[in-house]
């Protein structure tokens, strides 16, 4: 979608038009997903809710364009992974489910499984060798498609650190493929 399509979608969201949430939500949940189900693959899912309903929740004190929310919606899914593994900390617990368990799955699950299957794959495969801070960068910029100053103020780090990590983590994975489709 048009960045001037989002910076409207924003607005019309603000507004509370349901409309221009669902175009937000549409333009930017697949990436949330990826990012998340990355650095948080067991509650993924719980994470990516709960950032949404920050964000719609959020919505009156927001200022910003498209792309500040884009950053903002990131900066909120990065504080709840955190947040995750902090509670994880505290509290562990192991739960065995079984087959029977689940629920059963429907024809659209399995196909949306098999949409995202391979862009899954791709970013476990681009990110699997890095180190968690490494991979963190590489998925914000390339997955979230954020730029290096919004990926500073969503982990807290200096712009020029952020660059200094993105470039050790694309040598990597030059290193690691044999310079195939990775330029630093």
């Amino acid at each position: 979608m048009e960045p001037s399509n989002l910076d409207a979608a924003l607005d019309a969201a603000r507004a509370g038009d349901e409309s221009g949430f669902s175009a937000l939500f549409r333009a930017f949940h697949p990436a949330l997903v990826l990012y998340a189900r990355r650095r948080a693959p067991d509650s993924a899912e719980d994470i990516v809710s709960q950032t949404w309903l920050d964000a719609a929740s959020g919505f009156a004190t927001f200022a910003g364009d498209a792309e500040d929310f884009r950053a903002w919606l990131f900066t909120i899914a990065h504080h709840r992974i955190a947040d995750h593994y902090r509670a994880r900390a505290r509290r562990p617990r192991h739960v065995d489910l079984t087959e029977e368990d689940l629920p059963p799955a429907t024809e659209a699950t399995e196909q949306q499984a098999l949409d995202t299957l391979s862009s899954n794959e791709a970013v476990d495969a681009l990110t699997r060798e890095l180190p968690p801070d490494q991979a963190e960068i590489v998925l914000l910029r390339v997955v979230a498609g954020l730029s290096v100053e919004q990926v500073a103020r969503v982990t807290g780090r200096r712009p020029g650190t952020v660059r200094v990590i993105q470039h050790r983590a694309l040598r990597r994975l030059a290193k690691i493929w044999g310079g195939e489709g990775v330029t630093p």
